[in-house]
């Protein structure tokens, strides 16, 4: 443990700010200080005659984490802040961050994840920029492996597309810029809950700006996403329920929005041209287990489906379940209809909303058993336009969403 806690550590006495960058973190100590330094060169070289700050906020880790950011040496001043003993979650370091930033009467935030091993001082350009130019939130588009981010490219983009009708690519993103205007309007939402404390604080700061009418676009960053991958079918934790079900319970908050969305538009992208010539690295999955855990999920959870999806879905579950790995598919109209069935249930009474995210994370497995077989053979490339796809599926089985969510909610116009 650190040998005495202090929720702030501001040895600069900083108290007024235009730009901040953020880095937050749990445990981080071996990592946090490349993303630093990247971080203070970006400032330096790109952002000179503005007064800026480095903020790590971080869960009182007990590996040093704070001492290791603060020996990282910079020209720009640092600020640790911490949440109390015991209490962790990403989205409670935010709320940290919300607060200092309104304190600091900022301007423009700069988010980066504490373990990117691919950051560049011109990925706080990229996100900074557009933040003196007139938009308010500003989400990273790069290269990641086609297996790499696949609650990303199987629920989050194809689901907030067809609700709200915006096309940004990473929703989840972990690196991004938002407007100091935004941060008091996500602290004083209504619909801050434990999972958004927790890894439900992308998605749902994505989705508040999307609903606020926040000039949104996203940023070239240059170079591929490099950060701890893992295999998509192993490690799922609270994440999954998290961010999943953030997305669902924030739906009943925003229907009288998207019933009215029928098509999705482009989002504007600043900066040019992906110019990657770097490759980001395999990300290995074990199809296997991926199978197996969408048979699992039969025994465990089936009379969870039944009560949730129309009859035509859960039969149709049943017809792709013996299929060998090899050939197995999951067709993307049948998943989306899934989904919007999951989504219309959500947070009803008598239907427990963790047992419900639960049941999905099987089902997710298959999907993307079904994603890695379908793609095995194409470039990253020709993978982007399957997923390009996919989310035009999803705006065409919209109006069964609809459908659906009138059936569960009577009252919604």
């Amino acid at each position: 443990m650190p040998d005495s806690f202090e929720k702030e550590m501001n040895p600069e006495n900083i108290k007024k700010a235009e730009m901040v960058v953020c880095i937050p973190s749990y445990k981080e100590a071996d990592a946090i200080g490349y993303p630093t330094s990247r971080a203070d060169e970006g400032l330096r070289k790109y952002f000179s005659e503005v007064d800026a700050v480095i903020i790590n906020c971080d869960n009182n880790s007990p590996d040093q984490t704070r001492e290791a950011f603060l020996k990282t040496p910079t020209q720009t001043p640092k600020i640790y802040l911490s949440t109390e003993p015991g209490l962790k979650g990403k989205g409670n370091n935010f709320k940290n961050l919300f607060q200092k930033v309104v304190d600091l009467k900022a301007k423009a935030v700069v988010v980066v994840d504490a373990d990117l091993k691919s950051i560049t001082p011109e990925w706080i350009k990229h996100l900074g920029e557009p933040l003196f130019s007139g938009f308010s939130y500003v989400a990273p588009l790069y290269i990641r492996h086609k297996y790499d981010g696949t609650i990303t490219n199987g629920i989050a983009y194809p689901m907030t597309r067809s609700l709200y009708g915006r096309r940004v690519r990473q929703p989840i993103g972990g690196d991004f810029g938002f407007s100091g205007e935004l941060a008091p309007l996500y602290l004083e939402s209504k619909t801050w809950n434990e999972a958004v404390a927790n890894f439900g604080i992308d998605i749902w700061m994505t989705t508040l700006a999307m609903n606020n009418k926040a000039q949104i676009c996203q940023a070239f960053m240059g170079r591929p996403k490099i950060h701890r991958t893992k295999d998509p079918g192993s490690d799922l934790g609270p994440m999954f329920r998290q961010v999943v079900g953030t997305i669902f319970s924030l739906m009943k908050k925003f229907s009288p929005y998207w019933l009215k969305v029928k098509y999705s538009r482009p989002t504007a992208i600043y900066g040019f041209g992906l110019g990657e010539t770097e490759m980001p690295p395999e990300v290995s999955v074990n199809r296997e287990n991926l199978l197996n855990q969408f048979h699992a999920g039969f025994d465990q959870y089936s009379d969870i489906w039944e009560s949730i999806l129309t009859p035509d879905v859960y039969k149709k579950l049943f017809e792709i379940k013996d299929m060998r790995q090899q050939e197995f598919s999951f067709p993307t109209d049948l998943w989306a209809r899934l989904l919007f069935d999951t989504a219309a249930s959500y947070g009803e009474v008598g239907i427990n909303e963790d047992d419900t995210m639960d049941s999905l994370i099987p089902l997710y497995f298959g999907r993307t058993l079904s994603f890695v077989n379908r793609t095995e053979k194409m470039s990253m490339q020709q993978a982007e336009e399957a997923i390009e796809n996919d989310c035009a599926t999803f705006e065409t089985a919209k109006p069964y969403l609809i459908q659906r969510w009138r059936e569960r909610h009577p009252v919604s116009k």
